[in-house]
């Protein structure tokens, strides 16, 4: 009877060890799942990180070119309105100069010297248009409130509604900017 039992404990001992054996060989699959798994997560992680990085170097690429065009824009308009500090500082001294050229005398005296200072006032107004710089025309032109600044109104029935009657100050603008407006008289 004893080999009976010894075969059953046998065949018990070879049951349990294929039991282990494949118990182990399930743990190591497990093991190698969850490190599948695992790598699995970290690379999505990393994918994450990466799209993250690309996203944010596009982005601050973007951010570069608009700041380049801004500089390159901010360079034009300061070489395109260079004068314009100039000539405003220049407009109520050419405004007295054009004051005194309106006065008239028969003395030949002044006659000359105001032939003279006509001279020099054309020259004044050729350097400025060099520059860019010219007349905003207001008499007989249409209100404009983007030129013109009214400060009177005037009721001639003989002229269209919102026409300029006169002009008080000269306007000046730089190429498409405007430097002062005209003050003027517009009709109601």
């Amino acid at each position: 009877m004893s080999e009976p039992k010894d075969k059953q404990t046998k065949i018990e001992e070879e049951i349990e060890k294929e039991a282990t054996q494949e118990t182990e060989e399930t743990v190591e699959e497990l093991d190698e799942q969850n490190q599948a798994a695992e790598l699995v997560k970290k690379v999505a992680d990393l994918e994450e990180k990466v799209e993250e990085a690309e996203n944010r170097y596009l982005r601050l690429q973007a951010d570069f070119e608009n700041v380049k065009k801004r500089n390159i824009l901010d360079r034009e308009a300061a070489i395109k309105y260079r004068s314009e500090s100039l000539a405003t500082d220049l407009l109520p001294a050419l405004d007295s100069f054009e004051k005194a050229l309106a006065t008239s005398s028969d003395s030949e005296e002044v006659a000359a010297l105001l032939k003279g200072m006509e001279m020099v006032h054309n020259q004044i107004i050729n350097a400025l248009q060099k520059e860019g710089i010219e007349p905003i025309v207001a008499l007989g032109e249409q209100f404009d409130p983007n030129f013109h600044q009214a400060v009177i109104q005037d009721q001639d029935e003989t002229k269209p509604s919102n026409e300029i009657t006169a002009e008080l100050q000269k306007g000046y603008k730089i190429k498409d900017r405007v430097i002062r407006p005209s003050m003027v008289k517009v009709n109601e």
